[in-house]
């Protein structure tokens, strides 16, 4: 669901357009709400989506009549949950197009899998002198692991920069690929200023220089169609609550010969195959890196999340989403003092911008008051933020469940934050 892919843009539009927006937003009951006596609008998509009828039925039917614990009971609702656990793997496998479920790891979110990649791949790995490259438009979550896990063996952390537009500087990516680069870290899809990099490109260049790379599809997987085997990345790892799936579940995938090579991460139940006081022998992955009992209710939410994505029609929803992104960009520019950031020619739909004399926090904060709600911040990407020069930006991100009446009443609180702000 790429909004500014050519293969979807290019084409004639199906039956199915335009969507049915209205009714998809049915499926949705928190978008029901009023805030501040008007109807919500919700911008906030990039920090965490909402929930549809399907996985909020999915999960009520889990706690109300399979409740139990996984893998190791043999009473019927312990057989229902470990069938429906390791569906849900199945069904990421699928979703992503992974070799097979075994390649699916459920962990708390993306930033739970890096820090796992971290310690259990890269750290036993890295050498004193070695390389891990990443880029000025990561998260939090894609720099501090490697920093951390550099510090802990000498290695050095590797910046890719990005031009104005918010770009990576593909030429300083293969001149920073060298003989001692260890991993690339980087962004599917930028939180912050919704840059969509060329991964498959990325890919192939470190392919030629034998570096295993990580992509951080936290921003993507709800926007545009992910093959991991088709993009021959090594790890990929994204967040249910972003793509329509509760919070506190997440995913990585790895190649099934790495994940069989790199130790656990944490012990406990259900990661091993024996113990005793002497040694403990560990269970084959994905087992060997989910400690204790899991998120069970949180895959069988997840599923149920990306079962109603691929459900829909996905290049009629890349063209809505496409037109609220160009929509939205438009009618921001055109209001006095508004200064967008970001704006690379691939995009999925967030628009970032600042107000001239007006904080982002203060904006923010009028725009709730008229049932807006958009994030104002550094958004988890302060080295970004110093790269363009500002504080934090105001953003809003755009679901295929936003209207182009939702960008009006952005634009109209912005007009209002102008108005009593400045």
């Amino acid at each position: 669901m790429n909004p500014r892919c050519a293969s979807v843009l290019d084409t004639p539009p199906t039956a199915a357009w335009p969507p049915d927006v209205e009714r998809l937003r049915d499926d949705f009951p928190a978008l029901r709400q009023h805030v501040g006596g008007r109807p919500l609008a919700y911008l906030d998509n990039a920090a965490t989506t909402h929930r549809p009828a399907a996985v909020l039925a999915a999960l009520d039917r889990f706690y109300r009549r399979d409740n139990a614990n996984i893998h190791r009971g043999v009473h019927r609702l312990s057989v229902r949950a470990t069938e429906a656990y390791e569906g849900a793997r199945a069904t990421v496998a699928r979703f992503l197009n992974a070799a097979r479920p075994e390649e699916i790891v459920f962990v708390r979110g993306a930033t739970e899998a890096i820090n796992l990649v971290a310690y259990s791949f890269a750290r036993p790995r890295l050498r004193a002198g070695d390389e891990i490259l990443v880029s000025e438009l990561e998260h939090h979550a894609n720099i501090v692991p490697w920093q951390l896990v550099c510090e802990q063996t000498g290695a050095r952390l590797r910046v890719v920069p990005i031009t104005d537009a918010g770009e990576l500087r593909l030429d300083s990516y293969e001149r920073l690929l060298t003989e001692r680069t260890r991993l690339v870290a980087l962004t599917h899809a930028s939180n912050a200023l919704g840059t969509l990099n060329p991964v498959r490109q990325l890919v192939a260049l470190a392919r030629q220089h034998g570096v295993p790379v990580l992509l951080d599809g936290a921003q993507a997987v709800a926007h545009v169609p992910v093959d991991v085997r088709a993009l021959d990345c090594d790890f990929y790892v994204f967040s249910g609550h972003k793509v329509f799936g509760p919070t506190g579940i997440g995913v990585l995938y790895g190649k099934a010969a790495l994940l069989e090579e790199m130790p656990p991460w944490q012990g406990g139940g259900d990661m091993i195959r024996t113990v005793s006081f002497e040694r403990t022998t560990y269970a084959d992955p994905p087992q060997r890196f989910e400690a204790g009992t899991p998120h069970i209710a949180g895959a069988i939410g997840l599923a149920a999340a990306l079962d109603y994505l691929r459900s829909l029609d996905a290049e009629s929803l890349a063209r809505h989403e496409h037109d609220l992104l160009a929509y939205g960009t438009a009618r921001l520019a055109a209001l006095p003092g508004v200064r967008l950031l970001g704006t690379a020619a691939d995009k999925v739909p967030v628009i970032s911008f600042t107000i001239d004399g007006v904080h982002p926090h203060d904006a923010g904060t009028v725009l709730d008051q008229l049932g807006v709600a958009v994030r104002a911040g550094h958004h988890c990407a302060q080295p970004l933020m110093q790269r363009l020069g500002v504080p934090a930006t105001v953003r809003a991100s755009l679901a295929f469940y936003n209207t182009r009446t939702e960008l009006d009443a952005l634009v109209e609180g912005v007009r209002r934050a102008i108005e009593v702000l400045r």
